[in-house]
Parts: C-alpha cells; sequence; structure tokens
C-alpha cells in the first residue's frame, strides 16, 4: 500500500496539470463565493436629469452613485440612456412645484434595481417639493423581475462557449489520439482546408442550439426579443470565434480528451462566475472585477442582454461588439497558426 501510494504522488508530481486544478479550483472558488460573488449592490449607476438636477444629485444617497447630472434632459432621454446601457437608474426630477420626482430603474439588473429601491425607502433627501421617499418608481423592460428574462440571453452565452471550446478542443484531440490527425497532414490539404473543415460543424451546431434556446425562452418563459435579430447575430458570430479558437489552441496542447477536459473547464468556471452572468459585475471588488473584463463571455452578456431585453441599436453596443472583434481576431489567429504549425511537420514529410 506504501508502494502505490508512492508511485501515485509520484505520478501526480509529474501531472502538473492535475495538481494546478486540484489547488486552483479551491482557490478560484473560495474567492469568488467569499470575496467576489455579491448580490448587495452598494453603489447602482444613475442618471439625473431635469431641472436642478446637479443639486439633486449632490443629495442623493450613497447607494446611488451619480454618473451625469444633465438639467436639458428629460423623461425620453432617461429611458434611452437606460435602454443603451448608460446607467442602471435614471432620476427624473420635476418640472412644476409640488410634482413627484419619476425614477426609471433596468429591470435586467435585477440585484441594483432591488438595491434602489430599498435606497427609496431609508432616504428623504429634497427632490424640488418633493423627496426621494415620494418617488415614484417605474421598472423598465422587465417590470415583474423574472429571473428568466435576464437568464436566457446568458444561457445562449453558455452554450457558444461549451460548444465553441469544449466540443471543438475534444474534437481535434480526439483525432491526434485516434491516429488520423496524421492521414490527414500527408493529405493533399492546406493546413486551413484541414482547420475550417474541423471547426465548421460545430459552428452549426452552435448556431442551431442557440436558435432552440432563444426560441424555447421566448415561447415557455416569455422573454421579449425587443433589439435587431442581426446585431444579436453578429456579437453571436463574434463571440463564437472566440470560443472555437480557444478550443483549438487547447486541443493543440492536449495530448488526451482528459487534459482538454481540465483546460476546458480551468478556462470555462472564470467566466461562468466573474462575468456578471449570476452576479453583478459593478459589485465586485476590484481586485477581481478585472479579470471579468478580460473575459468573452462577459461581453456577450451585454450584447444579448441588450438586444433581447432591451433593444439597444447597434451604436449603443459598439465597446462590447468592439471587443469581441480584437479578442475572435487574436485568439482566431493564434489558434490557426499553431494548428497549422501543429501540421507542418507531418505534411511536410508527406509532400516530398
Amino acid at each position: 500500500m506504501w508502494a502505490i501510494a508512492l508511485k501515485e504522488f509520484r505520478q501526480l508530481r509529474r501531472d502538473r496539470r492535475t495538481v494546478a486544478m486540484l489547488f486552483l479550483f479551491p482557490f478560484l472558488f473560495l474567492v469568488v463565493f467569499g470575496y467576489a460573488a455579491s448580490f448587495d449592490v452598494k453603489e447602482v449607476p444613475t442618471l439625473v436629469v431635469g431641472p436642478g438636477a446637479q443639486v439633486v444629485a449632490a443629495a442623493l444617497p450613497a447607494e446611488l452613485h451619480v454618473v451625469a447630472a444633465r438639467t436639458q434632459d428629460g423623461a425620453t432621454q432617461a429611458r434611452d440612456a437606460l435602454r443603451r446601457g448608460e446607467a442602471v437608474a435614471a432620476l427624473v426630477t420635476p418640472s412644476r412645484m409640488g410634482a413627484a420626482p419619476l425614477l426609471y430603474l433596468d429591470g435586467t439588473e435585477l440585484f441594483a434595481t432591488q438595491a434602489a429601491l430599498r435606497a427609496l425607502a431609508q432616504t428623504g433627501a429634497p427632490v424640488g417639493e418633493g423627496s426621494v421617499l415620494q418617488a415614484r418608481a417605474e421598472i423598465l423592460f422587465n417590470p415583474d423581475l423574472r429571473t428568466a428574462v435576464i437568464m436566457i440571453p446568458g444561457l445562449c452565452g453558455i452554450i457558444l462557449v461549451f460548444v465553441g471550446t469544449v466540443a471543438t478542443a475534444l474534437g481535434v484531440v480526439r483525432e491526434r489520439q485516434a491516429g488520423t490527425m496524421e492521414q490527414l497532414a500527408v493529405m493533399p490539404f492546406r493546413p486551413r482546408d484541414v482547420f475550417i473543415g474541423k471547426i465548421a460543424p460545430y459552428m452549426v451546431i452552435a448556431a442551431l442550439d442557440m436558435v432552440i434556446v432563444v426560441g424555447a425562452g421566448m415561447l415557455l418563459f416569455d422573454v421579449p426579443f425587443r433589439g435587431s435579430v442581426a446585431v444579436f447575430a453578429l456579437g453571436a458570430l463574434l463571440f463564437l470565434f472566440v470560443t472555437l479558437g480557444t478550443g483549438v489552441l487547447i486541443s493543440t496542447v492536449s495530448q488526451t480528451q482528459g487534459q482538454a477536459i481540465q483546460l476546458a473547464m480551468m478556462t470555462l468556471l472564470p467566466q461562468f462566475l466573474l462575468s456578471g452572468l449570476f452576479f453583478p459585475l459593478y459589485a465586485m471588488p476590484w481586485g477581481v472585477r478585472w479579470i471579468g473584463y478580460l473575459l468573452p463571455l462577459t461581453y456577450f452578456i451585454k450584447v444579448a442582454r441588450g438586444v433581447m431585453v432591451r433593444g439597444a441599436p447597434l451604436d449603443a453596443l459598439w465597446v462590447p461588439l468592439a471587443v469581441l472583434a480584437v479578442m475572435a481576431t487574436v485568439v482566431f489567429t493564434a489558434s490557426t497558426l499553431r494548428f497549422r504549425r501543429d501540421l507542418a511537420p507531418a505534411g511536410g514529410e508527406g509532400s516530398t
């Protein structure tokens, strides 16, 4: 028994990926659920518009963090700002004496909306002749604060991550283990032909899965789709290129399917936990929030929720779309070069 235990320790010591996963996962869960995962939103990005916006902004409670105060705007501009994702709450000050202020809230941000409502109930800061306590709150886009409305767009991202990363990585590694990758390399195919041929089925499957999820969400859970299908498809395509590139990169550094699964899990878990899918990104401390800004799922969720639930236009989503385009270019190019390098030696021998 002692000899077997020593053998296992030696094998485990040589398997650095498994050791890293065994120590990294508990640490990751500890940090996320004990430090980063927070349902208590302490600062709600708030826009204040209307007469006396500057004075009102200075009197608001700390929970309503003012990002801008514009005296020339009104209720229409406030609603449009929430649709474009510029703020989570928008307070419209009254234009006539005695009128109650109006607070618009983005219903796609469940925890922030609840925090803003609690802040209203605990303060009486002056707003013209009324007070924040007397403000009339109106929840936009998701008035019933249903979880399905914000989870279905996120599930589209999860499906693309799973199919693009895990399935692609396992499919390419399966070729290497079966020995057919070498056969493909010596055939009269260019590396890019093999590369595109390998990932094309996963692109089709991911697209079909996404259509099924969106359709089922709209039919079964009454999830709205208020925006442009073309903008949503553009964001999904860019995000899919990122996930496919990640899957191919994982396959090129993995010799077995077990290694591919380990690396895929190490890339997937941070995206699930730190992308804003479950926990608001702006509620996380900066010590871990910056990780979320490096994850592609963070930006796809912004696009999916913005298009489906809020009906955000293309110009309001250019930042997440541009980031996804840059990520797709970098990751997809790196995976193509790596894949080509793996095929080059065998291809060169076959061509001679």
